[in-house]
């Protein structure tokens, strides 16, 4: 029964066999559990990224659509292709169908939206293959849209005194009658046109009437700007909105309005007025401000237009009104 011999070398095979089984077993949970450690904390760190991320954007959203929406309106883009140089700047040099996946957009569409922007000298294509799409400087894109806009302007300069000319040779000069009109404004790029000619030659008091929220929209405009013109020409910007908090009173202030109150208004829309306007337009009325930044549903919002004196007077003497019961706000 040498089987039996703890001495015997069957014996001795035996007992190796299970302590490596054991030893084995044991080393392969522990590798187990080192590799499920190991996941669990990838997944936790890509979770944690995630996160960061979201916050990230939930941080500089607003900055990045407010930024989008001024580049937009100064370098006459469409939101497409606003996306598209601002990704260029972000990421770099890249390929076209690189940059569709990255921006999630369909791969010709990016590719016609790119040859449009190289066209435009917005974008430069290189050499290379392959070929690679690259953001122009800002600075050089600034000076490019600049001088397109000032050999536009010489245009109309040269041209349009011409065709003026023309236009009175056959005009009724006893068509033009001193009744009221009015008109509808389509657009809410039109709109602020409107209000920008009104303040251009406003030499009194001057009243807007509206949202915070449309007041944010509207400082992306030449508004502010042609507040500064008003108050030179001796006219005073009294600017009514529905909420005011202290951390908005820095914003408000930069918007230029020389005196600011918050009170209860008749509507959500704008109102615009001025009895010290030219004859063409001393009243603007706008629908309910559209949800969105400056550039979304442009066409949406719509405004009257009038130079209807009993109008205005009305208007303005309900402007004064709530004026008088509105808290003031220093700024």
């Amino acid at each position: 029964m040498s089987f039996l011999n703890p001495s015997s070398e069957s014996f001795h095979a035996l007992i190796t066999k299970r302590h490596t089984c054991d030893v084995g077993g044991k080393m392969s949970v522990r590798k187990k559990q080192r590799t499920s450690l190991i996941q669990n904390n990838q997944i936790r760190n890509v979770e944690e990224n995630i996160v960061e991320d979201a916050e990230f954007e939930k941080i500089h959203a607003p900055y990045y659509d407010g930024l989008s929406s001024e580049i937009s309106s100064i370098l006459g883009l469409d939101e497409l292709e606003t996306r598209i140089y601002l990704n260029l700047l972000r990421i770099g040099p890249i390929t076209a169908s690189a940059l569709a996946k990255e921006i999630n957009v369909d791969r010709a569409k990016t590719y016609r939206t790119v040859d449009k922007l190289s066209s435009n000298g917005i974008v430069s294509i290189s050499f290379s293959s392959p070929k690679l799409c690259i953001a122009a400087d800002p600075d050089e894109i600034l000076n490019l849209t600049l001088k397109k806009k000032e050999e536009e302007i010489s245009k109309i300069k040269k041209d349009g005194r011409r065709i003026v000319d023309k236009i009175k040779e056959v005009s009724n000069n006893d068509s033009r009658t001193n009744v009221p009109t009015f008109r509808i404004v389509q657009g809410i790029e039109n709109i602020t046109s409107q209000i920008e000619r009104i303040l251009e030659t406003s030499t009194d008091v001057f009243y807007m009437v509206t949202t915070l929220e449309d007041v944010s929209k509207l400082y992306h405009t030449t508004i502010p700007e042609k507040i500064k013109m008003a108050q030179k020409a001796g006219g005073t910007v009294r600017l009514i909105v529905d909420e005011a908090s202290p951390k908005m009173i820095q914003f408000i202030k930069r918007f230029g309005a020389s005196e600011v109150r918050v009170g209860r208004l008749p509507s959500k829309g704008r109102i615009i007025v001025s009895k010290s306007s030219p004859i063409s337009g001393k009243l603007l009325m706008s629908d309910s401000a559209v949800r969105g930044t400056l550039h979304e549903n442009i066409d949406t919002e719509c405004a009257l237009f009038t130079n209807s004196e009993e109008m205005t007077n009305n208007i303005f003497t309900l402007c004064t009104f709530i004026w008088k019961g509105a808290i003031p706000v220093e700024i």
